[in-house]
């Protein structure tokens, strides 16, 4: 499956199998599929389904947006008959998910750690970038000239940072378009590279993107920014918000976009 380029085997769970090293061979696009992490189908107590995520390198994610829009319209597709809403169990906690065709809305945890210009200096090189946890890690640099910029030099550099020790972050590149839109480009951590799209970067971006335009925040309902990914599709965000000690807090995050069977099959490199 595919979500505005962010691609992924899914799979139903199979018990027993070492979903490590199994993602580190299907995800190699010489030796394997390919894909950027394996989605797993499970059965959850708390929620209508489970839902995990491997990376490419076999480290299990908390959360992905693409992702998870991805596993929506695969329990639509297996079921055929779902509730309109529907709960996932993730390792970032309970998200919601509606499906209409191949574009699925999924609400993602209520991020947190807000860090609003963080200095990362890099040899003799000194940005600044804006952190928050939108379910997974994620740092947010403004830069101009974004499709000639060299994503996975410098990301690699950000993503292991001591600003962000111990886990990392992923780092998102981002540019202005027009009021309301944003451009970005990712570097993800667990794949180690830029992606073509990322649905967690693309919350952060649009949420780091609308707070720093505001030249006063105040509170507000159905916030939306439009997200432009490197795949070419458009990711739309919206977001409540509200001011707490002169701080902004962030609550009912939705994430809207595609999600894609590309094919299916049999694999018999276990």
């Amino acid at each position: 499956m595919q979500g505005a380029g962010n691609d992924f085997v899914v799979i139903d769970h199979v018990p027993g199998l070492d979903y490590c090293e199994f993602t580190k061979k299907v995800c190699n696009r010489h030796m394997g599929i390919g894909a950027d992490g394996v989605l797993v189908l499970g059965e959850s107590t708390g929620c209508d389904y489970k839902m995990s995520i491997i990376n490419a390198d076999g480290s299990e994610a908390e959360m992905c947006g693409n992702g998870a829009r991805c596993m929506a319209v695969y329990i639509k597709y297996k079921f055929a008959v779902v509730p309109e809403v529907f709960t996932m169990e993730t390792l970032a906690g309970k998200i919601h998910a509606s499906v209409s065709g191949e574009v699925a809305s999924v609400q993602l945890s209520d991020p947190k750690d807000y860090r609003a210009n963080v200095e990362i200096k890099i040899g003799e090189q000194k940005l600044s970038g804006h952190f928050i946890n939108t379910g997974v890690p994620h740092t947010v640099i403004f830069v101009e000239g974004l499709q000639e910029f060299d994503v996975d030099g410098l990301g690699s550099l950000i993503r292991h940072h001591k600003a962000f020790a111990p886990k990392g972050t992923n780092v998102n590149f981002v540019e202005r378009v027009k009021d309301g839109v944003v451009a970005v480009r990712t570097f993800e951590r667990g794949v180690e590279a830029e992606t073509l799209a990322c649905g967690t970067g693309s919350v952060a971006s649009a949420l780091i993107g609308y707070l720093q335009a505001q030249k006063q925040i105040l509170p507000g309902k159905n916030a939306t920014i439009r997200v432009a990914t490197k795949s070419g599709e458009l990711l739309d965000v919206s977001f409540d918000l509200d001011v707490k000690n002169d701080k902004p807090v962030i609550t009912n995050v939705w994430l809207k976009g595609s999600g894609k069977i590309i094919c299916k099959g049999e694999y018999y490199g276990i």
